[in-house]
């Protein structure tokens, strides 16, 4: 067995150092969501107990936490949807060398380079301007596609580069219209990729929190309603309330990652074309 080098060892540590500083105020947290009735905020446990997961499901004095999670999923849904159809739509668009193709994409990704909290101002600005209501699900929405569309670009930019044009060609050679080429040979080779551009809006969009701030109306969003209550609970509850929608999102996670491995092995199984596309 070849001996390991000083640095495997050191790049090793380090790359455990990160795991434990990404994932050690998860486990903190779904530590201290188990604390016993008479537990606070803080080390050291008062016991053990499910106390906290119930008193979720109990009236809340403050704040609305299940139509708060009830928001944050349909607006994840939307925007995954949306992001998905117009990053499809884009890159079948950039596949077509056009004059002012490179302005048009630095444009589209310039929104990641500016601060979310001024995004977040001028959509509310723009709705108020033309007299339109400031909701989560209409200027809320339009706030969360300006961070997840330059994403789900960038990826379908980068997929319909290396995608080989044969296929199609060799679908419209055996009769095929531009539409039947691209339902029954482009988009089951693209689809993995669209998987992940659609758990890059979703997860994205459940989770954002400044670019939402100022544009949610009345009704919060998810992160939002945690956010208030972080200056009005002072009990656990708000922890158990982190672990279970960090368990929701790793289920989330899963069922994306699952889609994918059914739809790698049905390809196997099936036609060979697309075999060498990642």
């Amino acid at each position: 067995m070849e001996r390991r080098s000083r640095s495997f060892y050191a790049l090793a540590a380090f790359f455990a150092l990160f795991v434990v500083f990404l994932y050690g105020p998860i486990l903190t947290i779904g530590i201290l969501s188990f604390q016993g009735p008479q537990g606070g905020l803080t080390f050291p446990m008062n016991g053990v107990s499910l106390h906290w997961f119930r008193d979720l499901f109990q009236e809340q004095a403050v704040g609305d936490i299940w139509g708060s999670f009830r928001r944050s999923f349909a607006l994840g849904l939307m925007v995954m949807v949306t992001t998905v159809v117009v990053s499809v739509l884009g890159g079948l668009a950039f596949r077509k060398r056009f004059e002012g193709a490179t302005v048009l994409f630095y444009l589209a990704i310039a929104s990641l380079v500016i601060p979310s909290i001024l995004v977040s101002l001028g959509v509310g600005l723009i709705f108020n301007q033309l007299g339109l209501p400031v909701h989560w699900s209409s200027s809320g929405f339009g706030g969360q596609l300006t961070w997840t569309l330059p994403f789900g670009l960038l990826i379908m930019f980068a997929v319909f580069n290396r995608f080989d044009k044969s296929y199609e060609e060799a679908a419209c050679d055996q009769g095929a219209t531009s539409w039947q080429a691209f339902a029954y040979v482009v988009l089951p080779i693209i689809a993995p990729s669209l998987l992940g551009v659609a758990l890059f809006g979703f997860t994205l969009s459940y989770d954002e929190f400044a670019r939402t701030l100022l544009i949610a109306g009345s009704y919060n969003t998810l992160p939002l309603e945690i956010f208030g209550m972080t200056t009005n609970v002072t009990t656990p509850v708000i922890f158990a309330l982190g672990t279970l929608t960090t368990v929701f999102s790793f289920c989330i996670i899963g069922i994306f990652f699952l889609a994918a491995w059914l739809m790698s092995r049905r390809k196997d199984k099936g036609s060979d074309a697309g075999k060498g596309m990642v």
